[in-house]
């Protein structure tokens, strides 16, 4: 490969799909005539992409040839290699609109318009093929596949883009780049040799010594160029990852590193994620990129075992580096060697030595226990860093969210858990009822699935609130499906604690008790879509706490979440 082509953007050209501020005046007098559609949070950080040339060479979201040429062959339908679909699913309603007009505008959630794209193609999506092509399973636990088929649309519109307004962040503004506003940067500092690496979670001590490795294996500067866009359900909050990366770069000498975010929505779709990856580092400039083991997987599957073997990223992309134009920088797991105070790869530990292993699982638990984390770990200032949002326990903010049948006993429980932290009086504590949330939050809402998915949802972002600011939230809405209260915990478990109480009560029990005679109602047809007569309840697997109020009374039921509670240090016995 010549050196000259190292950093060429892929395609050989850089795609600017900006409209030029003297077209901006005539774009605005016409796109408020055509349908418009409010981009969901990962179309938002898609189509950021699309416009500043990152997804390169991609003008637009992709039209049906396109997506189902890369669902099947990783390639485009002129056969450049393109592992992931990106494309622009809609509702089936918008979707009749749309093929209506020519053209659609898309807007941020602010109703701000950041391009208004061509109506070339409309279609549906294969969810089943294109989740076992693109992440090879279907399995709902894999939360790219739980996203495909719970979050997207049907329906799909492709066609060529026209940026109006770059979207819009509030913070870290400068060290966002775009492709060509880094590729500048990179000219002006005389670098020619760059190694891109990538991560979603916060840097620690490890992930410093294998850059450096990176950076000298390949003789290039090195760029750590963090997705901050959706990642992983559960990762940590992006600012706390931010802040994390800013402390490590005072660790590297004088002109061999630099910081740049990338707004880009993972989809943890391991090897073929991997080769999509290196595809957006070289459009930013970059002329080598760092492949570690199991290079964006999702953990475990719901059988327990692994989605990809821990090579398979660095075997796929590897195949393909000579066609893409960029240079694999693979690495085996950083190990720490005490006796010698020195980090080694894991396959160049001298016979004999003892080695330890890095765990950003144990930093986490040592930071919410209280116990000290050690500087072969992590630098002093990132673990500061960690202590600001995750202190111990009992100082943190966390959220009980119970779930049942009407009449279970789940806000009895949960007025009586109420009154005893009330008498504690260390952290502010809020009861969101469900009747109550109904009457004062959502009145304007019905009981269709899809209503009662918004309630919970509202429910989970006024109790996410209410954790990240380190009080205590208790839930206790019907909350009858699994999906939805999975999404809640995802809202909460970032800030902090979330414990979900089942009130198993049986629904028989639950009839008995019934003073407002609504399952009587329910049976007789009077009342429609009432959960457990005519509309499902979806008991949870993976309750924390299960209790059954015909089998115990609600103070026993209270003291056993308090034991819980104490168990888990949420609480000081």
């Amino acid at each position: 490969m010549k050196k000259k082509s190292l950093n060429k953007p892929y395609g050989n050209k850089l795609v600017d799909l900006m409209a030029k501020k003297s077209e901006l005046a005539g774009i605005y007098k016409r796109v408020y005539k055509y349908p418009s559609w409010y981009l969901t949070k990962r179309q938002i950080y898609d189509l950021e992409l699309l416009l500043n040339g990152g997804f390169s060479p991609l003008r637009g979201f992709m039209s049906r040839d396109n997506y189902l040429s890369v669902i099947k062959n990783m390639r485009l339908k002129n056969g450049m290699l393109w592992p992931i679909p990106v494309y622009l699913d809609v509702d089936k309603s918008f979707a009749k609109k749309a093929s209506k007009s020519d053209y659609i505008l898309l807007l941020d959630g602010e109703g701000i318009p950041i391009a208004y794209q061509k109506v070339q193609s409309i279609f549906n999506l294969n969810k089943k093929r294109e989740t076992l092509n693109v992440y090879n399973t279907t399995d709902l636990h894999h939360p790219g596949v739980e996203y495909v088929f719970k979050n997207t649309g049907t329906v799909c519109i492709g066609g060529e883009a026209v940026g109006i307004n770059r979207p819009h962040h509030h913070s870290f503004n400068n060290i966002r780049h775009t492709p060509k506003s880094l590729r500048k940067i990179f000219v002006q500092k005389g670098w020619s040799r760059i190694v891109a690496f990538q991560t979603r979670n916060p840097m620690h001590r490890i992930h410093f010594e294998l850059t450096k490795f990176a950076g000298k294996s390949a003789r290039a500067k090195i760029l750590i160029h963090p997705s901050v866009g959706p990642t992983k359900p559960g990762d940590l909050s992006y600012y706390l990852r931010v802040r994390t990366y800013k402390k490590i770069m005072n660790y590297y000498s004088k002109d061999s590193a630099m910081l740049s975010l990338l707004p880009l929505s993972m989809r943890m779709a391991g090897p073929k994620e991997a080769v999509w990856h290196a595809i957006i580092r070289k459009n930013y400039g970059c002329s080598h990129f760092v492949v570690g083991r199991d290079h964006a997987g999702p953990g475990n599957g719901s059988n327990g075992d692994k989605y990809y073997r821990e090579d398979d990223a660095q075997k796929l992309l590897d195949s393909f580096s000579n066609e893409l134009g960029i240079e694999i920088v693979p690495f085996q797991e950083i190990v720490y060697l005490p006796e010698m105070n020195k980090y080694v790869p894991l396959d160049k530990v001298p016979k004999g030595k003892r080695y330890l292993n890095f765990s950003g699982t144990k930093i986490r638990d040592n930071i919410t226990n209280g116990r000290r984390i050690p500087e072969w770990m992590t630098f002093p200032e990132v673990a500061t860093e960690m202590k600001k949002v995750y202190p111990a326990r009992h100082k943190q903010g966390f959220t009980i969210f119970f779930t049942g049948l009407s009449g279970s006993g789940k806000s009895t429980i949960a007025k009586l858990i109420l009154s005893k932290l009330l008498e504690k009086g260390d952290r502010p504590v809020t009861l969101l009822d469900g009747d109550v949330v109904r009457r004062h939050l959502s009145s304007e809402l019905g009981f269709s699935k899809k209503h009662r998915d918004i309630n919970v949802r509202r429910i989970g972002f006024v109790a996410s609130e209410i954790t990240k600011n380190r009080g205590i939230a208790i839930c206790a809405p019907i909350a009858p499906y699994e999906s939805t209260r999975k999404e809640v915990k995802e809202m909460i478990s970032q800030y902090g604690g979330f414990i979900l109480a089942y009130v198993s009560t049986p629904l028989s029990v639950c009839e008995k008790r019934d003073v407002k005679g609504l399952y009587a109602m329910a049976r007789a047809g009077k009342i429609k879509k009432f959960t457990g007569i005519s509309d499902p309840y979806e008991a949870p697997k993976d309750a924390d706490i299960v209790v059954d109020t015909s089998r115990i009374s609600s103070d026993k039921a209270v003291e056993l979440i308090f034991t819980y509670l104490k168990k888990e240090k949420y609480i000081k016995a």
